[in-house]
């Protein structure tokens, strides 16, 4: 199988979109279709797709849709990982990756990755968060592998899996501004003042 396009979706949704999602995730899960959660995904995806900022990427096999991956700015004072680090990163406008899926007769050909690095690429926060199954070691070591770093647990509805909320940063910190001499006003000695931009060194940020 081959995937020949990503098409990016924002503002104004095609019709029946949401079906579209939908398609897709009862193909990649199928061996958990049994599971209330899983059955309720109607509505998480209901929830996303009116959040303001939205956006969302889907893969293409000619005209087959293959995977996808979605998220939204999250609401300052309700991120995920809120509660969890202290002090809060700086800064701490964060995005939220809510759902990547692949469909498995594409997977195994970086798909999930492509998926990923096309949503977050054009994104102007600094930070993006995502929760990681807990009982899934090896989706949370991918995700680690992509540059996230655990930062603790959490559920986030009544019913959901145990999760683990994973961090990390969309670009490199800046590093530190080297302390410099700055005078005050003529006639007056000199004094340092140290200036220190975000540097990524808070608990639990990549």
């Amino acid at each position: 199988m081959t995937v020949a396009r990503i098409i990016r979706y924002h503002h104004e949704l095609p019709l029946d979109f949401d079906q579209l999602l939908l398609g897709i995730h009862v193909d990649a899960r199928a061996d958990r279709m049994l599971d209330p959660f899983t059955q309720r995904f109607h509505q998480v995806v209901d929830h996303w797709t009116t959040r303001p900022g939205f956006f969302c990427v889907v893969s293409y096999d000619g005209r087959e849709p293959t995977g996808f991956a979605y998220g939204a700015p999250l609401a300052a004072g309700r991120e995920w990982w809120r509660g969890l680090l202290d002090p809060a990163p700086d800064p701490a406008v964060t995005f939220g990756l809510s759902e990547l899926m692949v469909r498995p007769a594409w997977r195994g050909q970086g798909l999930a990755v492509r998926l990923h690095d096309a949503l977050l690429e054009d994104r102007s926060e600094e930070l993006v968060c995502l929760l990681a199954e807990a009982d899934q070691p090896r989706a949370q070591a991918r995700c680690e592998s992509w540059g996230y770093r655990p930062v603790g647990p959490t559920r986030s509805v009544a019913g959901s899996p145990a999760y683990t909320v994973m961090l990390r940063r969309l670009r490199p910190s800046l590093p530190p501004t080297p302390r410099r001499p700055v005078p005050l006003r003529s006639g007056q000695e000199y004094r340092e003042r140290a200036v220190t931009l975000p540097d990524g060194s808070a608990a639990g940020e990549s």
